[in-house]
């Protein structure tokens, strides 16, 4: 090769050698990245049906919002889910002991476990209701409708009996749920419903412990010995017993441990919410185990679970289809009673 020919090649040779060797920097620096860099994070798919809120701090969407009550049409079937709205917000006032339309219940609302007319967040919300219901339940072992649903709560949560599934306050109570599920399509739920997901204990939840976390954080609106605070027309609590004669039996929802935990996480002391939680996973476990350890109105149910191995993990009534104590169905470690069923069933 000619001198002039060399000196023509070599910077078109450098600059090839040049281009090769910036290709080469970068595959390695991809292969470095994919195999020890940070892990990109994807955007969270919400799974309406069954995801609890994100961790505290990364709260990514709030709880989807009821209705508006000013949407609320001035027609006979309008006034209608007032009504219904009304007999949930007050409920002692028309179906207490002093009701003015019955003596059913034992003075509680039902806005005091399903706050906000049920429109909460995670605060037994209402919102999912008629596009859930009817569905077979395990609990009874049956299709169950919305008045069903609504009887149960009125016959364990306000220890009582329910109103007539024909009678004018039933039909309200139903239209009201039915407004709020406006929208919604059936068979699916929405962020908000449900109860927030709150990982198991290692241990037990500890009565003692609870009852400390109870003096500090409940016993200023629920009384020290969890008689609740009446209303001054005495149609009502504003703050209902958590114990006692006056309080839900031991056949409702919130006398499982795992369900009251989860609520009081996300809704107590009175003003918290889900995404502005004031107690701990460990305080939200305790207090539950002290409250549901108190004196209650008792409810045989010996018809409920016909299939005992559908029962949850926390239910404090036995059979069981395993070995694990009473005891421990009630208060925990629940964690080594799911490890012990394969499938554990989500009962309601």
């Amino acid at each position: 090769m000619k001198p002039t020919e060399e000196r023509v090649l070599l910077p078109g040779l450098v600059r090839l050698l040049m281009l090769l060797t910036a290709a080469l920097v970068l595959v390695v620096v991809v292969v470095i990245i994919q195999f020890y860099g940070p892990v990109a994070a994807s955007a969270p798919v919400a799974n309406e049906a069954t995801d609890g809120p994100p961790l505290p701090g990364s709260y990514h969407r709030p709880a989807v919002r009821a209705p508006d009550t000013a949407t609320i049409p001035s027609t006979a079937a309008g006034r209608q889910v007032r009504y219904g709205r009304e007999l949930i917000a007050h409920t002692a006032r028309y179906l207490g002991p002093q009701g003015s339309v019955a003596h059913l219940t034992n003075g509680m609302n039902c806005q005091n476990c399903h706050l906000q007319a049920g429109t909460q967040g995670f605060a037994n919300n209402y919102l999912a209701v008629a596009a859930t219901y009817p569905k077979l339940r395990a609990r009874s072992g049956t299709v169950v409708s919305i008045e069903q649903r609504v009887a149960d709560c009125m016959e364990h949560s306000l220890n009582g009996r329910a109103v007539p599934d024909s009678s004018r306050e039933m039909r309200a109570i139903v239209a009201y749920i039915t407004w709020l599920g406006q929208g919604i399509p059936k068979g699916k739920k929405v962020y908000g419903t449900g109860f927030v997901k709150l990982p198991y204990l290692a241990r037990a939840a500890n009565q003692v412990v609870g009852k400390a976390v109870f003096a500090t954080k409940c016993q200023r609106c629920h009384g020290p010995a969890g008689q609740g605070q009446p209303l001054a027309d005495n149609t009502g609590y504003q703050y209902p017993p958590l114990w006692g004669p006056n309080s839900y039996n031991d056949g409702a929802g919130l006398f499982r441990v795992t369900n009251l935990a989860r609520y009081v996480k996300a809704a107590m002391p009175f003003g918290a919410t889900f995404d502005q939680p004031q107690l701990t996973n460990e305080q939200a476990w305790d207090v539950a185990a002290f409250v549901n350890s108190q004196p209650r109105p008792h409810l045989a149910t010996p018809h409920d679970w016909p299939d005992i191995s559908k029962k949850p993990v926390d239910q404090p009534h036995g059979p069981y289809a395993d070995k694990f104590s009473e005891k421990q169905h009630k208060y925990g470690p629940y964690q080594p009673i799911e490890d012990a069923h394969p499938q554990p069933a989500k009962a309601n």
